[in-house]
C-alpha cells in the first residue's frame, strides 16, 4: 500500500502533494530530440514529452483468480491509487475496507517497471458480472463502454457543501498550474486539484488523461479513509465530460471546476446529482452551469 497522501487527523492539516518531479519517477516523462523550425532557420535541442503507457486493473477476492477489470491509457506514477480510484468510481468497491493490497503484479527489485496493477479484496469479486471488459482512451475514459446505461453509477445526491467567495474561485487555476511539475518539463498533460473552502491545495494529481488524474485524487483519498470529499472543490485542466462528474459525485465532492468548457451531458449529472460545476474558470470571471447557491460573489 503507498505511504498515505492525507492526514487522518484534520482537513486542515493535509499536505500539499504531487508527483515527485525529480530523478525519483523517471517514467512521467521522456527525452526526446526536437527539431525546432523558425525564422531564423532549423536546430535541434533536447526536450521532454510527457509518458503515456497502458496500465491493466486486475482484481480478486480471497482465494480467487484476480480478473482483468480494464486497461487504460496513463502516466505512469501513483498507479495503486489510479487503479484503486477507478474501482470506487465504477462502483466496483464500495470502501477502504474492501481494499487488502493494490500493487503491481510480480513487483521485486531489480525489475522492470510493470504495468499490471492487482488489487487484492476482502471479499469475492465477482467478474462475471461485469458487462464488459474496455479500453479507456487518454482523452475519454468513456470511449468502449457500450451503453450510457453501462457507465452510470448510481449514488444519492452530494452533501450540502460549503459557500465559496467568488475571490477563492478565481484563485486556484494560478494554484494548479503552479503545483504542476511535470507540466512544466513536457507541456502536455491534464491535472486534477483538491482544495479546501479556503483554496489551499490539498493534493495534485498529473496524468495524460483527466478521468485518470482524478481517479488517482479518489483513490489516494479512499486509502486514507477521507471520502466523501464533501467540504471540497475539484479543479480540473481542460473540460469537464459526463465521467469526470460521475467520479466526483460518487466521491462525494459538492464543487467542480474547470478552466475550459463542459458538455451537455456534465451538465445534466451536476443538476441532478446536487453538484455546482463551474466551467471556464480564468481570470477574474467563470461560468455557473448548476447549483450556483455555493457561490457567494460578494467575497
Amino acid at each position: 500500500m503507498p505511504e498515505p497522501m492525507m492526514s487522518h487527523e484534520s482537513a486542515s492539516s493535509l499536505p500539499i502533494t504531487h508527483l515527485d518531479a525529480g530523478p525519483s519517477t523517471p517514467r512521467d516523462a521522456a527525452a526526446v530530440t526536437v527539431v525546432v523550425m523558425g525564422p531564423e532557420g532549423a536546430r535541434e535541442r533536447d526536450d521532454w514529452i510527457v509518458a503515456e503507457e497502458p496500465l491493466e486493473i486486475r482484481a480478486g477476492g480471497p482465494g480467487q483468480k484476480a480478473t482483468s477489470v480494464a486497461v487504460t491509457m496513463r502516466t505512469p506514477g501513483a498507479d495503486p491509487e489510479l487503479a484503486v480510484g477507478f474501482l470506487y468510481t465504477e462502483g466496483l468497491i464500495a470502501s477502504c475496507a474492501e481494499v487488502v493490497t493494490a500493487k503491481p503484479l510480480n513487483e521485486r527489485p531489480g525489475r522492470a517497471a510493470c504495468n499490471i496493477i492487482e488489487v487484492a479484496l476482502s471479499r469475492p469479486f465477482d467478474g462475471s458480472a461485469l458487462k464488459r471488459n474496455f479500453f479507456a482512451t487518454s482523452s475519454c475514459g468513456v470511449c468502449g463502454k457500450a451503453t450510457l446505461e453501462q457507465v452510470a453509477v448510481r449514488c444519492a445526491p452530494v452533501e450540502a457543501g460549503p459557500v465559496i467567495g467568488r475571490s477563492v474561485l478565481i484563485s486556484l487555476p494560478e494554484v494548479l498550474r503552479g503545483a504542476q511539475t511535470v507540466f512544466d518539463r513536457t507541456g502536455g498533460l491534464h491535472a486534477a486539484g483538491l482544495f479546501d473552502a479556503d483554496g489551499r491545495l490539498l493534493a495534485l494529481r498529473e496524468d495524460v488523461g483527466r478521468h485518470n488524474a482524478v481517479d488517482k485524487l479518489v483513490g489516494r483519498a479512499l486509502l486514507d479513509g477521507l471520502l466523501p470529499l464533501s467540504g471540497r472543490i475539484l479543479l480540473v485542466s481542460g473540460r469537464t465530460s459526463f465521467e469526470i462528474l460521475q467520479k466526483a459525485a460518487v466521491a462525494g465532492v459538492p464543487i467542480v471546476c474547470a478552466v475550459s468548457a463542459p458538455s451537455t451531458l456534465a451538465v445534466s449529472v451536476a443538476e441532478r446529482l446536487g453538484i455546482t460545476l463551474v466551467g471556464f474558470l480564468r481570470g477574474a470571471s467563470f461560468n455557473v452551469y448548476t447549483h450556483a447557491d455555493r457561490i457567494d460573489p460578494r467575497r
